[in-house]
């Protein structure tokens, strides 16, 4: 759910700080905001991927050993 959430904030953030830049620094604002985005929209899909396999229990019981290791 948080993931979703930063999204979302930054998307919000990116515009409302692009909207009120001058028109002499627009394009500087727009560049940091877009390589913002590039960067973290990944690590936030990353995360969101993370907790559904999560939930879903996946992580219930990781191996102690590689003997408990088997491919499906």
């Amino acid at each position: 759910m948080l993931s979703p959430a930063t999204v979302a904030f930054l998307l919000w953030q990116a515009s409302d700080k692009i909207g009120k830049a001058s028109d002499l620094t627009r394009s500087n604002v727009t560049l940091q905001w877009v390589i913002i985005l590039v960067i973290f929209i990944p690590i936030c899909i990353g995360l969101l991927i993370f907790g559904y396999y999560s939930v879903k229990g996946y992580y219930d019981h990781l191996p102690e050993s590689s003997a408990e290791i088997t491919d499906y």
